[in-house]
């Protein structure tokens, strides 16, 4: 079955979430994580960007960069989405995330992409 599998600019754990949290309060233009961006705010996943992804009808994985190289043993540029069937195939990359202004826009490149 075909999947999508997101794959954050930020490692996972606790400390790497407070220094996350602090630099998108303190310096939000120098964030590194286009995709954090647009579908979180400082401290949670935005309602609009939830309701899409529990109603979009394709099962979604969301990992850290750390996270994914473990799983996946492979190293991408971050961040990135991957369509996943028997292989990951790059469904957006990097360059077409970071284009990106809004969270509409990401919900519509995503359905237009599937």
């Amino acid at each position: 079955m075909t999947s999508l599998v997101f794959v954050y600019n930020s490692d996972s754990g606790p400390v790497s979430g407070l220094l996350d949290i602090g630099h998108k309060l303190l310096s939000p233009d120098t964030y590194q994580c286009s995709l954090c961006n647009l579908t979180h705010d400082a401290f949670a996943e935005k309602a609009k960007w939830k309701e899409f992804r529990q109603n979009v009808g394709m099962p979604m994985e969301f990992l850290h960069r750390d996270e994914f190289e473990k799983k996946f043993g492979r190293k991408a540029v971050y961040p990135v989405i991957f369509q996943k069937n028997d292989d990951l195939e790059v469904l957006m990359p990097k360059e077409d995330i970071d284009g990106l202004k809004t969270l509409d826009e990401l919900i519509e490149a995503v359905r237009k992409a599937l």
